[in-house]
Formats: C-alpha cells, sequence, structure tokens
C-alpha cells in the first residue's frame, strides 16, 4: 500500500465511534491531526501532501460530530484523551507527533500534559490559549474580535445564530460557523467567498465541550519536555492577551508570529506557514 492511499474506518471507544482517516507509511513516524472547534470537524487535506510523503498521518473528527456518535455523551478531557490513545492502539502506533490548530491546538496541549510519554512532539497552530479561565478570557477576545470584524446585523444574526444552537438547531449553528469563518477571513478579500461544508457541525459537542474545558484545571507549566514545541500565531489572529498563556506555559518552545495572517495561515501565508512546519517536522 502507498503513501497517497487512505484508510476510512469508524473506531469504537466503547459506545462512542471515531470516522477516522490514515494515510499509512509504514516505518515512518505518525502524526496525528487534531482539528479546531469544538464541534466542527475538518479533513485537514491542506496539510496531508504537504506531510505524507515522510509520515504517516491520522485525521479524525472529534467525538460527538455528525460523523462520529457519542452515544455515551461524555465530553469529558478524559474521554478526548482516551480517544486518541484508541486511535493510536488501533493503528499500533506507540509514539505519535500531535498537530492541533486552534482548539485542536488545546486539545493537544491537555493531551501531552497527561500522557507526555507518548508525544514525540507538539506543533501547535494558533492554539486555543488555556482551560478554566483562561479559557473565558480568551473566548472574550474571540468575541471582540468578531465584533470587530462583522456588520452590525451581522453581528445581531450571530446572537441569534448562537441562542438557536443552544436551543439544539444545527442549521443554526452552522450558519454561525460560516459567519465566524467569514469574520476571520474579513482582512483578507482572496478568501471573502470560501465556500465551507458544515454539514458535520454539531452544536452539543460545541456547546458540551466547552463546559469541559471551563472546568477542566488550569495546564502545568512545562519546563524541560522531553519533546520539541512549535507554536504559531497569526500577526492578526484572534487572541489577543491570552496567546502569552502558552509561551508562557511552555518557556522552551519555539514560538513564530506569521506576518499578513490571521487566525488561518495555512491560507493567508502559507509560504512562510509551511515552511515553519517543514523546519518542525524534519524526518
Amino acid at each position: 500500500m502507498t503513501h497517497s492511499q487512505k484508510i476510512e474506518t469508524m473506531i469504537q471507544n466503547g459506545s462512542d465511534q471515531l470516522y477516522t482517516i490514515c494515510y499509512p507509511n509504514p516505518d515512518k513516524e505518525t502524526i496525528i491531526l487534531l482539528h479546531g472547534g469544538p464541534g466542527a470537524p475538518d479533513d485537514c487535506k491542506l496539510f496531508i501532501p504537504k506531510l505524507e510523503k515522510d509520515y504517516q498521518l491520522i485525521v479524525f473528527h472529534q467525538r460527538g460530530t455528525r460523523k462520529s456518535p457519542c452515544l455515551s455523551g461524555d465530553y469529558s478531557m478524559e474521554a478526548y484523551i482516551a480517544d486518541i490513545n484508541t486511535i493510536a492502539d488501533h493503528f499500533n502506533v506507540d509514539k505519535f507527533h500531535l498537530l492541533g490548530h486552534s482548539w485542536g491546538g488545546l486539545y493537544a496541549q491537555i493531551y501531552a500534559s497527561k500522557i507526555p510519554e507518548r508525544v514525540l512532539s507538539l506543533f501547535l497552530s494558533s492554539p486555543g490559549t488555556g482551560t478554566s479561565k483562561q479559557w473565558q478570557q480568551m473566548e472574550k477576545e474571540m468575541m471582540n474580535y468578531n465584533k470587530n470584524h462583522c456588520t452590525t446585523i451581522e453581528w445581531l444574526k450571530m446572537g441569534i445564530y448562537s441562542l438557536l444552537g443552544n436551543l439544539g438547531s444545527s442549521k443554526a449553528s452552522q450558519a454561525l460557523f460560516r459567519q465566524v469563518v467569514r469574520n476571520y477571513n474579513a482582512d483578507y478579500p482572496a478568501f471573502h467567498d470560501m465556500k465551507l461544508d458544515m454539514s458535520n457541525v454539531s452544536v452539543q459537542a460545541g456547546n458540551q465541550t466547552r463546559k469541559e474545558i471551563m472546568a477542566y484545571p488550569l495546564l502545568p507549566r512545562l519546563e524541560d519536555p522531553a519533546f520539541p514545541i512549535t507554536v504559531t500565531f497569526g500577526d492578526n489572529d484572534i487572541f489577543g492577551a491570552s496567546g502569552h498563556f502558552v509561551i508562557s506555559r511552555y518557556p522552551s518552545a519555539q514560538v513564530f508570529t506569521i506576518k499578513n495572517s490571521g487566525h488561518f495561515p495555512f491560507l493567508h501565508n502559507p509560504q512562510d506557514y509551511f515552511a515553519i512546519l517543514h523546519q518542525h517536522f524534519q524526518p
């Protein structure tokens, strides 16, 4: 089997299932890619051609999204950690790299704080900045960014979509995510009309996961990790001062601010972003 082929499978974790895609590459190290959200899955397709030659890649839709039903209703961080372990075990992978964007970057940090012995490295791409009160501060910064990057009418609609989403409307949640992405691309005209498939978004997964993140203890400072860490933010990212939580948490990390980019540097400035990615992932 060549590395350009992929395996799609449903992996069982108790009563829950995880839609998983593996790009096999025998005898190579494995990277597990963690999408953002929470509750908004992505196949991370932009990353695959950049990395599949030298690594085995695994992408999965996180618990509770449409293709990964969460019958248990368990959105605890312990369940999220168990998902990564279950997927790695399924493919007989003992140690692996974690590449996480946005919430996926925080997910990677949470995992590494509990199971560091399985981590080969962390690549944290515009990562969520922390749990508990740090998450709350980050969400306020995100709210301000959104408000400043849309019209008054769009802002009011976002409030309505959020309310209806909290009441269980998937269509409202999908509309909210579409507007959020438009806001994040507002300063980058080439991406104003980007088409997005939001059919797999889950409001329940998003809301329940956020509650668990806010209830989770603050992540510990990691002075001398046994693995390399790279952190990137856009110079126009959605986070404000809370970004320093990540930088101070990992004093040995390589930290890059990517010019001319916001929360999606792989879209806004792919040349600089993927140069940093390749610097980190040197086979």
